[in-house]
């Protein structure tokens, strides 16, 4: 079957035949978790029964994404550099899910981290760096290599984000500097460049190799996916060894299309959307986004579309899944544990940082989500896993918002690691209760 009728049945429908067995999702057993490596106040995030969390760290900066070593050492990318770096490395001694130690190093913030090789990558607007971590080492002592330098310049999207495929590859997302590619962007009425040009450096993940230094983006990057518009939230799955995405939507349909979308259906649509990505793959940005009350991709309005319509949407890749509209995606995480459940071995949690666009109605998202997943793809449909962050039932911008989810990571012992770009604040979650 190839790639489009894949997405097509999912699309349609969850796909709950089993492509690979679940057998093949155990991983080995984690040490029991006890009430005591919790925290009584968590700032009034609500957890499924049976989970509880611990404050690992709190106060960081802007936090980003996050990466744990195999050791149980954190890492944490910051958008800003704060306290005299752009990484915090967080590290708990004494084993009570408090970190004791917290490092400032880097010169720059930035938002993609991780760990491959021995090395810790991270990634700011324009490059790719690595440092060398050694045995015991929570701070790096030598200075970074450049891995990947001269990603074309822009001024919306510019977050990179990493994954790592595990066999020397390294993916990075590239967003596009732009809503919906129009002529004059975020203009009232104004249509969009057909072809557009910004596919040919933005909008899609490209492939590096992952232990060469002193690579430039135009001469060493490999396109391989596009007509993505921004997909902070990418991951490898080591399990079913495939690469999955999670789009950021477009927004303003009503404020640049009041004749074709009204304030509530503006508010809703479209849908933030989730790849399973093959090599070459188009979803078809900026030219159609998914309508997830339709159930199908429609033509942007800049490209004639009129909220109803298809045209040839149809030929383009199809979400695997797809969430209500301007959540904003920032993190995936396959599950690969034993310390949960088994219902989440081999599921992946998102995190939402929420929505700015929906005003006049009330911001949504804030929340971390649970998929669960037979194969290559999800088994069900999303559950909240994570909530509370806002601090109160209704807010009308972000930053009435205590807390918003940004980061997720799995520590060695299968505990979940919970990031805040709001306070810095790092969550520790861990399940407790009957197997």
């Amino acid at each position: 079957m190839d790639t489009n009728s894949i997405s097509k049945i999912a699309a349609a429908g969850w796909l709950a035949a089993c492509l690979l067995t679940p057998s093949l999702r155990v991983m080995a057993a984690t040490p029991a978790m006890t009430m005591a490596d919790c925290d009584t106040d968590i700032g009034g995030i609500r957890l499924p029964p049976g989970f509880c969390a611990a404050v690992f760290a709190d106060q960081l900066g802007t936090a980003r994404h996050l990466a744990v070593n195999r050791n149980g050492d954190v890492y944490v990318a910051l958008q800003s550099p704060h306290s005299g770096g752009g990484i915090v490395a967080l590290r708990d001694t004494r084993g009570d899910g408090h970190a004791d130690q917290m490092r400032y190093f880097g010169e720059f913030g930035g938002t993609g981290i991780g760990i491959h090789g021995g090395y810790l990558y991270f990634a700011t607007n324009t490059q790719v760096l690595r440092y060398k971590l050694l045995a015991g080492e929570l701070v790096p002592h030598q200075p970074p290599q450049v891995v990947i330098s001269d990603f074309p310049p822009q001024d919306q999207h510019a977050a990179k984000s990493i994954a790592f495929d595990g066999r020397g590859r390294l993916y990075v997302n590239v967003g596009a500097p732009s809503n919906a590619c129009q002529q004059e962007d975020r203009a009232s009425g104004s249509p969009g460049i057909n072809p557009c040009p910004l596919l040919a450096q933005h909008g899609g993940i490209w492939v590096f190799d992952a232990d060469k230094p002193d690579q430039i983006f135009a001469r060493d990057g490999r396109r391989y996916a596009t007509g993505i518009r921004n997909a902070v939230a990418i991951t490898w799955d080591p399990l079913t060894h495939m690469l999955y995405a999670l789009q950021m939507g477009r927004d303003q349909l009503h404020d640049d299309w009041p004749a074709l979308y009204s304030v509530a259906q503006s508010a809703e649509l479209p849908a933030e959307e989730f790849f399973l990505v093959h090599p070459g793959d188009n979803f078809g940005w900026p030219y159609c986004y998914y309508d997830q009350i339709r159930h199908k991709k429609v033509r942007a309005p800049e490209y004639g579309g009129d909220g109803v319509k298809s045209g040839d949407c149809g030929d383009y890749g199809q979400p695997i899944a797809a969430f209500p509209g301007h959540w904003a995606p920032e993190s995936v995480l396959f599950y690969t544990g034993r310390a949960f459940p088994p219902r989440y071995h081999g599921g992946a949690f998102i995190t939402f940082h929420g929505s700015w666009n929906r005003a006049p109605l009330p911001q949504a998202g804030y929340r971390v989500v649970f998929v669960p997943f037979a194969g290559l793809l999800p088994s069900g449909a999303y559950q909240d896993f994570a909530d509370g962050f806002m601090g109160r039932e209704t807010i009308l911008s972000p930053g009435e918002a205590r807390y918003r989810p940004m980061g997720l990571a799995q520590g060695p012992d299968g505990a979940l690691y919970i990031g805040d770009s709001q306070q810095g604040r790092i969550w520790r979650v861990i399940y407790t209760g009957p197997r």
